[in-house]
């Protein structure tokens, strides 16, 4: 029923866009615009967006909250936990646990339209020098519990811009400008975009590209993003106490040899693009063998007795098999253990952790 809602939910009607922004803004809120679109202009994951113009001539996006939202999720959420408990009895692969936990926390804070104007703001902050990389501005008297504004930023979604530009350098650069956008925030401040759904941005005529939703995002412990490169140094020096150190550190516990050896196998796949360092599709293939790891790591951690993934675990997943399918869109081929380098080299887990107090005592945002 989520996934439906997020893709194909229904617009609201006129009259009760006018009930439900006047309950936002007061009833005289029309006078507050200098011109609002009566049709959605897009359909968010939990509202729908409208264009507008604001008193100060800026064309801007206001995002209105569909009704009852936090029923409706409260219900998915139930609902999601039923499946989670039959999917259990019958495949003990994988503990969903902390998955309907992570899922839950994140889908509430979704629907709190104040954090996510501040966490607009953070990630404002956090790419404030990302040229190729803009970030909406905050309408603070445009916003409500349920309505957020933010400036409009113009540009292509991603598989029109592909159809109109085939050559690779444009589809490269795309791909490189996305790949910062995602991870300059995790590797520099600990916070991670969780849904790089192909509605969440655009591309502008240059290949740079606009963030558009920041509902879904995910804060880390400065010593977990620590965990997540002491893993890949672990895969690429072959060192495995390391690589038992950085799953502890992500959260992974009870782990025998046997398990840890499936968990690289499914994290030398994940990171593979990274640790060869030469020019490389995002994956090679048709798909066939990430399918045939997929399957293995299930039936030998069934075998086993499964593992429980720990929360941190869900929106870094999500975020990483998301951007793959975005790069293999783009058919981008890329140096991604170089470009992943020039990010992760002076990394200093004292620095990040200053970092992120700065930047959410600057939007005050609490984690």
């Amino acid at each position: 029923q989520l996934a439906e809602l997020q893709s194909n939910a229904p617009a609201m009607g006129w009259r009760f866009v006018k009930r439900r922004m006047a309950g936002e803004l007061g009833p005289d809120w029309q006078s507050k615009y200098a011109d609002f679109g009566q049709d959605a202009a897009a359909a968010a994951s939990l509202g729908q967006v409208h264009k507008a113009t604001a008193k100060d001539g800026r064309e801007i996006a206001s995002k209105l909250q569909y009704p009852d939202m936090q029923s409706v999720v409260e219900a998915d959420l139930r609902q999601l936990k039923l499946v989670f408990n039959i999917y259990r009895r019958y495949d003990q692969a994988i503990d969903p646990t902390a998955i309907h936990g992570e899922l839950s926390a994140r889908l509430r804070e979704e629907l709190d339209y104040i954090r996510e104007a501040k966490q607009l703001r953070l990630y404002a902050e956090m790419l404030s020098d990302e040229a190729s990389v803009h970030v909406p501005e905050v309408v603070d008297e445009l916003c409500g519990d349920r309505l957020v504004s933010m400036t409009w930023l113009e540009g292509t979604p991603l598989l029109p811009y592909i159809e109109a530009n085939g050559d690779t350098a444009s589809r490269n650069q795309v791909a490189l400008n996305m790949f910062r956008a995602w991870y300059v925030p995790l590797y520099h401040y600990g916070v991670i975009h969780g849904d790089p759904h192909l509605g969440n941005y655009t591309v502008r005529d240059d290949g740079s590209i606009n963030l558009l939703d920041f509902g879904c995002i995910r804060v880390f412990e400065p010593s977990f993003v620590r965990g997540v490169i002491d893993l890949y140094t672990a895969l690429k020096d072959d060192d495995p106490d390391l690589a038992v150190h950085a799953y502890e550190t992500w959260g992974f516990d009870n782990l025998s040899q046997e398990k840890i050896d499936i968990l690289n196998m499914w994290a030398e796949f994940v990171y593979a693009p990274l640790l060869e360092d030469r020019i490389r599709p995002i994956q090679t293939g048709d798909g066939t063998y990430g399918r045939g790891i997929a399957r293995k790591v299930r039936e030998e951690l069934h075998k086993l007795g499964g593992v429980a993934p720990p929360p941190e675990f869900v929106l870094m997943d999500r975020a990483a098999i998301g951007l793959g399918s975005v790069f293999t869109h783009l058919k981008a081929e890329i140096n991604w253990h170089q470009v992943f380098h020039e990010l992760i080299d002076d990394f200093d887990e004292k620095t990040l952790a200053r970092n992120q107090a700065a930047a959410f005592k600057k939007v005050k945002l609490e984690k």
